[in-house]
């Protein structure tokens, strides 16, 4: 959803144990048939983790085999080739939680409460001026993505960030159309007043498009019961 691409380039995935959203790259080619491939590739992964310890390592093949299935779709058509896309997913098994991203779409818990919580960034955007900025004082570096899905295999893997989930914690999973756009301060309000995971998510789509947002906004919220 947004006010300028004509082609929603976004696509996300809601299982029992795998949550993921993907956010194919504009001005690539075909960056709504990246994100829909990787999406489907990963969906296989959706099941029981044989414990914890696992998780790390199920949920890196699942990025692998998302990265596999873009590759074999550019050998299949050549014409797709230099397609790309973000990824953020995260699986769990019971309380423990695997979050893999690649690219600038992004994870955020709340934890500490509806009233007093707070709300973090528990990924990392892969841009260069992150990668680059600090250690070479360059003020104005271009937002340009350093990693993402693409289909080729160096330099794509994932960072994997590993969690203990507390009851009352909430999750959201986004692609920039939304944290490009809606200042934290208001991301954190819906998370952390909204009743229900329909009521957060309608209030951040709803912020983005007040915001004037002209980029595709798919957002995943996840609230951990108590």
């Amino acid at each position: 959803m947004g006010f300028v691409r004509q082609r929603n380039e976004d696509a996300s995935y809601l299982g029992d144990f795998l949550f993921a959203v993907a956010d194919g790259l504009g001005g690539h080619v075909a960056g709504d048939v990246a994100s829909s491939t990787a999406i489907e590739a990963l969906r296989q992964y959706d099941q029981v983790v044989g414990g914890p310890g696992a998780l790390p390592i199920v949920l890196g093949q699942a990025v692998s085999a998302a990265n596999h299935a873009l590759r074999q779709r550019i050998e299949a058509e050549p014409s797709l080739a230099g397609m790309g896309t973000t990824l953020v997913a995260m699986l769990r098994a019971g309380a423990a939680v695997a979050l893999a991203n690649v690219g600038d779409s992004r994870a955020y818990l709340l934890r500490g409460g509806q009233q007093h919580g707070q709300t973090t960034q528990i990924t990392e955007d892969h841009l260069y001026k992150h990668l680059v900025a600090e250690a070479a004082n360059v003020p104005h570096l271009p937002d340009r993505l350093a990693r993402f899905v693409d289909g080729r295999q160096d330099g794509r893997a994932p960072d994997i960030t590993l969690l203990t989930l507390a009851p009352g914690d909430r999750l959201l999973l986004c692609t920039d159309g939304l944290s490009s756009f809606v200042p934290h301060d208001v991301l954190h309000s819906a998370l952390a007043t909204s009743t229900s995971t329909q009521e957060a998510v309608d209030r951040l789509i709803a912020s983005a498009l007040d915001q004037g947002g002209p980029d595709n906004v798919t957002v995943v919220v996840i609230f951990v019961g108590q």
